[in-house]
């Protein structure tokens, strides 16, 4: 019977394993969903950018984009913790601090501050349209050579269905020299 569950548990591993791209950027290695799409940045400090695909109910594709500003610049985790926060309206009266999971663990090395928030996507820059049911999964991954900040934001259920692989992606980071 235990070699059945072990044989089952291997599977299924092996069966996530083969929907992952791994890649690397800027010093960093990383697994990604196949179905995420590589597309190119649109600016110098995004190290990659991906299309997320949309779910069924939601019109629009998310993005995926892996930042880094250049080692030991960025800010810390906090401080980009509070910058997310401040891009959203929480939801039924909370703030979006409120409304937060955040997460800290470590992986292969190195620390890895998540956040997953909802609720109404008011972007990073003054006059940009706000946009309701929107979802942001987010991290700071620190390091010797870092830090790296990944941020994924769309539609609700998009990043619903997105946030697996977003978090098979956070397990799989490790450094790259």
């Amino acid at each position: 019977m235990r070699r059945v569950a072990a044989t089952i548990v291997f599977l299924a591993s092996t069966a996530l394993a083969a929907d992952l791209v791994r890649t690397e950027a800027v010093g960093l290695r990383f697994a990604h969903p196949a179905d995420w799409k590589r597309v190119p940045a649109s600016s110098d400090v995004r190290a990659a950018q991906f299309a997320v695909p949309h779910a069924a109910a939601d019109p629009e594709d998310a993005e995926a984009i892996l930042f880094f500003f250049g080692k030991g610049k960025g800010g810390s985790a906090q401080e980009n913790l509070d910058r997310w926060y401040s891009q959203f309206q929480g939801t039924e009266g909370h703030s979006a601090k409120d409304d937060a999971v955040v997460t800290i663990r470590t992986v292969h090395g190195l620390k890895v501050t998540s956040v997953d928030l909802a609720g109404t996507y008011t972007g990073m820059g003054a006059g940009a349209p706000a946009k309701p049911n929107q979802r942001l999964l987010a991290a700071v991954i620190e390091g010797e050579d870092g830090p790296w900040f990944w941020k994924i934001v769309g539609p609700t259920a998009t990043i619903a269905q997105a946030k697996p692989g977003f978090e098979e992606l956070l397990l799989s980071v490790e450094p790259h020299r």
